[in-house]
C-alpha cells in the first residue's frame, strides 16, 4: 500500500503546533508496518538544506488561472521516511515562517492544493511513484479531495482514495470563496455544502469529498458531532457518520524516553525514577529560580497559550492556590497577549513560588515534563493533546479536563489505593472546579506517596507508541479503497 499524506507541517522540517508532530512521526511507524508512506509539504524558506541533506529533485511548469508559476520539488529522506517539499515563487521559498497573514495564507495555501495535484502527476511520471491513499491534514490540504474528485473520471486518478484527518475543528478556512474563484477553483456543488451554506470552507469541502473522515481521538470524533464542539460544521459530520473514524495520536517514543533524551540532566525509566527522576526536579526549580525542596510539589504548564487551553479557568484557581498552599508553578509558552501578561503577572506576585517563561524552547518543555509533579492541562476542548502523554511517560501526573484525547488518555485517580488512575480529572468549565482538583492532587501529593508513586508507574507503562494506532489507520486506508473499487 502507497500512502502520501500531506500537510502544512511536519516535524523536523516546521513545526507550529500538534499536527507537525503527528505528521512527522505517523508515516515512520506505517513504514515500519510494511507500507510505503511518503509526505509532501510545503518547501519554506525557513528549512535548512544542508542540515536535512535535502537536494532538488525536479521542476515543472504549472499553468494556473494568472499565467505559469515554476514548481521546484525537493526531497530528501528522514527517519526512513521520503519527503517532497515544494517551492514556487512568491508563496513558498521565500518565507520566514509557516503561518503569515489571514489573507496570504488563504490564498497561498489553495495555491500549495493546485501545485501538489502537479506535484502528484509528475511524480507518477518521472519516478514511476503514485499513491493509492493521499492523506490530507486540516484545512490547509482539504481542497485536495475536490481536486481529486473532479479527475476521477480520468483512469490515472480513478483509483486514488482520499482521507482527510481533522485536527482542530475549530480552524477551518471558511469565507474561501473569493480566494477560490480568484485561483480557478471548479464550483463545488456537493449537495450538503450547498444546503449548509459551506462552500467556501476549505476544512468542510474535505469532510465532503473525502472517502473517509477521520479525527485524532475516539472522543472528539463523537463530540464534533454536536454544535458545542463541531461548530458550524457539525451539521455536514452528521452527514458522515457512517464514514467517520476515532484514531488517537501516538507518539514516537524513540524521541519521547527519558530513559535516552538528551534534554534532561539524568535520564530515567520505570525501575529507577524514584531515585533519579528527583534530579531532574531539582535542576528546574534551580533553573526558574525557586527554593530547591523536595517536599513541594510543583505544577507545569507546557502549552501554546490560548483560550481553548482552558487557562481562562486555571488562571484565578492557581493564584488562590498559589496564595494558600505550599506549591510551586513552572509555565512554559507563546500565545495570546492577555493570557501572557496574566502569567507574567503570577510570576511578579509569587516570585518564591511561580516562574513563567514565555517563549518557546524544546529542551526546557522536556525538562518541565521530567521535573513537575502535576502538570496542568485544562483545555475548554481538546482533539487529541499530546502533552498529557508525554507528561505520564516522563512520570508527571496530569490534571485534565474530561474532554476529547484527554478523557480518551488520561485514567481519574480513584481517591484511594490507586488500584485505577493516572491522573485527576475534572468535568466542569468552572475555574472552582481546577482549584479544587488542584488542592485534591496536591493532598494526594503529600498524603498519599504509595498511591502517587503506583500511577506514576502505571503512566510511565502506558503504551503510547504509534504501534497500535498506525494499524488503525492501514485499516481506515483499506477502508477508503474498498469504498472506490
Amino acid at each position: 500500500m502507497r500512502i502520501l499524506l500531506t500537510s502544512s507541517e511536519a516535524v523536523p522540517f516546521a513545526k507550529v503546533g500538534g499536527l507537525a508532530d503527528v505528521v512527522g512521526s505517523l508515516p515512520k511507524a506505517l513504514r515500519s508496518q510494511g507500507v510505503d508512506a511518503r509526505v509532501i509539504i510545503p518547501g519554506y524558506g525557513h528549512i535548512d538544506h544542508l542540515k536535512y541533506n535535502i537536494s532538488h529533485l525536479f521542476k515543472f511548469d504549472f499553468y494556473h488561472r494568472r499565467g505559469m508559476t515554476e514548481v521546484n520539488i525537493y526531497t530528501c529522506i528522514y527517519d526512513d521516511v521520503p519527503f517532497y517539499l515544494l517551492q514556487a515563487w512568491p508563496y513558498f521559498g521565500q518565507e520566514g515562517s509557516v503561518y503569515t497573514d489571514w489573507n496570504w495564507d488563504m490564498e497561498r495555501f489553495i495555491f500549495f492544493n493546485q501545485i501538489a495535484m502537479g506535484a502528484l502527476w509528475e511524480l507518477r511520471q518521472r519516478i514511476g511513484w503514485f499513491p493509492d491513499v493521499l492523506h490530507v491534514n486540516d484545512w490547509h490540504t482539504s481542497l485536495l479531495p475536490f481536486l481529486v474528485g473532479m479527475q476521477r473520471h480520468q483512469d490515472a486518478w480513478s483509483k486514488l482514495a482520499t482521507v482527510i484527518s481533522i485536527h482542530n475543528i475549530a480552524y477551518q478556512g471558511n469565507h474561501a470563496g473569493w480566494f477560490l474563484f480568484n485561483a480557478g477553483v471548479d464550483n463545488r456543488f456537493q449537495p450538503d455544502l450547498i444546503y449548509q451554506n459551506l462552500t467556501d470552507n476549505l476544512l468542510g469541502i474535505g469532510i465532503a469529498y473525502s472517502d473517509v473522515v477521520s479525527t485524532v481521538s475516539p472522543r472528539y470524533a463523537e463530540e464534533i458531532k454536536y454544535p458545542y464542539a463541531g461548530y458550524e460544521l457539525a451539521g455536514l459530520i452528521q452527514t458522515r457518520v457512517s464514514d467517520l473514524k476515532g484514531i488517537l495520536n501516538g507518539l514516537d517514543t524513540d524521541i519521547w524516553n527519558p530513559e535516552t533524551d538528551p534534554k534532561l540532566v539524568e535520564n530515567f525509566n520505570v525501575d529507577n525514577f524514584e531515585t533519579k527522576r528527583p534530579v531532574n526536579k531539582r535542576h528546574l526549580q534551580s533553573f526558574a529560580r525557586l527554593p530547591i525542596r523536595s517536599d513541594v510539589p510543583i505544577v507545569g504548564v507546557v502549552s501554546r497559550l490560548a483560550s481553548q487551553k482552558g487557562f481562562d479557568l486555571a488562571l484565578p484557581a492557581l493564584r488562590r492556590v498559589l496564595g494558600s498552599r505550599d506549591v510551586q508553578f513552572v509555565v512554559l509558552g507563546t500565545g495570546e497577549p492577555d493570557l501572557e501578561y496574566a502569567f507574567w503577572r503570577l510570576d511578579m506576585d509569587f516570585p518564591d513560588k511561580a516562574r513563567a517563561f514565555l517563549q518557546f524552547d524544546g529542551a526546557l518543555a522536556q525538562q518541565i515534563y521530567a521535573g513537575c509533579d502535576i502538570f496542568l492541562m485544562p483545555s475548554h476542548f481538546e482533539p487529541c493533546g499530546m502533552g498529557q502523554m508525554m507528561a505520564m511517560r516522563y512520570g508527571a501526573l496530569p490534571l485534565v479536563r474530561d474532554t476529547g484525547g484527554l478523557a480518551d488518555t488520561v485514567i481519574n485517580y480513584d481517591n484511594g489505593d490507586a488500584d485505577s488512575g493516572t491522573g485527576f480529572v475534572f468535568e466542569w468549565q468552572q475555574a472552582s472546579a481546577v482549584e479544587g482538583t488542584l488542592h485534591w492532587a496536591i493532598d494526594t501529593f503529600h498524603n498519599k506517596p504509595d498511591a502517587w508513586r503506583k500511577m506514576q508507574v502505571r503512566g510511565m507503562s502506558t503504551d503510547f507508541s504509534w504501534s497500535k494506532s498506525a494499524s488503525e489507520y492501514i485499516a481506515m486506508y483499506q477502508g477508503a479503497l474498498d469504498k472506490i473499487t
